[in-house]
């Protein structure tokens, strides 16, 4: 027996990515509507209502008015968008982090999805702060390079016009009244009192993420070092697909597009005992975003949580 999935958003960039992951596996029916119907809502609401897991790849306000068509309370929802990612009554989409994380979403109809630059903060952050490493009233700064596709078609359509601006060849940095719609999530799973000093950039490649959390010594617990960091993430991150690793630079430099296209993360410490630099690679639309999607909806559907993935 095939599970029915829908995806409420198909057209968009991780609604695209998601259905390209899942089109081709037997244990998966995909329901679909006609271009002329996706946007009817009453189409929508029947689809909604027939599946057994939607994804819901919307703006925050689409995806609201999605889950209020929802009256079948057999559906499991996985949704994409910032609406839904700090409130209690749905699980946080990161079932690495521990495994009541991987319990609440095997057992949740309601799952929001990461956002692609929390992911790698929240990754990093939340075991350092949960084992007492960081203190959660760390006043701590998050650099992050993504590729242009995390902004959409309309960013996609900017950077791939042979007539782009000679501005657009050159990193550029966002969010700069420090209110970017991912430090909701970021301080709230990562338990800290402040949210951090958040510099996200975007680059002329198309997908790909780097993140990285500098550290101070003195911002460790007193007596640890950057081994005790280490542990931590070499005992939590060994499975298939977000892994610790050292040494995993290219030659002392590290691209944030090594892991284009693949829905894995890399974790690693660089640096030394002074002044340390927790890093976290991965695809923006891998386990940024629609990798990270399907991985959930694997676990729901009582899957190996990697089914499907390009690893």
């Amino acid at each position: 027996m095939t599970t029915k999935v829908f995806i409420d958003g198909k057209a968009g960039t991780t609604g695209l990515r998601i259905f390209d992951r899942l089109q081709s596996r037997d244990d998966v029916s995909l329901l679909t509507l006609s271009e002329e119907d996706r946007k009817n809502p009453s189409r929508r609401r029947e689809m909604l209502n027939s599946c057994d897991i939607a994804f819901l790849c919307l703006p925050d306000d689409a995806s609201r008015e999605a889950v209020s068509m929802i009256e079948n309370d057999r559906v499991v929802l996985l949704d994409t968008s910032t609406a839904h990612r700090t409130l209690p009554d749905w699980t946080y989409g990161f079932p690495e982090l521990s495994p009541a994380f991987f319990q609440r979403v095997s057992s949740s109809k309601r799952i929001a999805v990461p956002g692609c630059h929390a992911s790698g903060f929240i990754a990093l952050v939340k075991p350092l702060v949960e084992r007492g490493l960081v203190s959660r009233d760390a006043l701590l700064t998050c650099h992050s390079i993504t590729g242009y596709s995390g902004g959409g078609k309309k960013m996609i359509a900017e950077y791939e016009d042979p007539a782009r601006p000679d501005t657009f060849n050159a990193p550029r940095q966002y969010g700069l009244t420090q209110q970017h719609k991912h430090l909701k999530e970021m301080k709230a799973i990562t338990d800290l009192a402040v949210s951090p000093i958040f510099c996200p950039i975007v680059a002329g490649f198309y997908s790909g993420m780097m993140v990285t959390v500098p550290l101070f010594r003195e911002q460790l617990r007193p007596g640890a070092s950057m081994e005790d960091v280490r542990k931590v993430y070499r005992e939590l991150y060994c499975g298939k697909i977000v892994q610790y690793g050292e040494n995993i630079s290219e030659n002392g430099l590290m691209s944030a597009n090594t892991l284009k296209n693949k829905d894995s993360m890399q974790i690693t410490v660089e640096g030394n005992e002074e002044r340390m630099l927790l890093i976290a690679r991965y695809d923006n639309l891998g386990k940024g975003a629609s990798g990270a999607a399907v991985e959930c909806m694997n676990i729901v559907m009582g899957k190996d949580p990697a089914t499907g993935l390009d690893l």
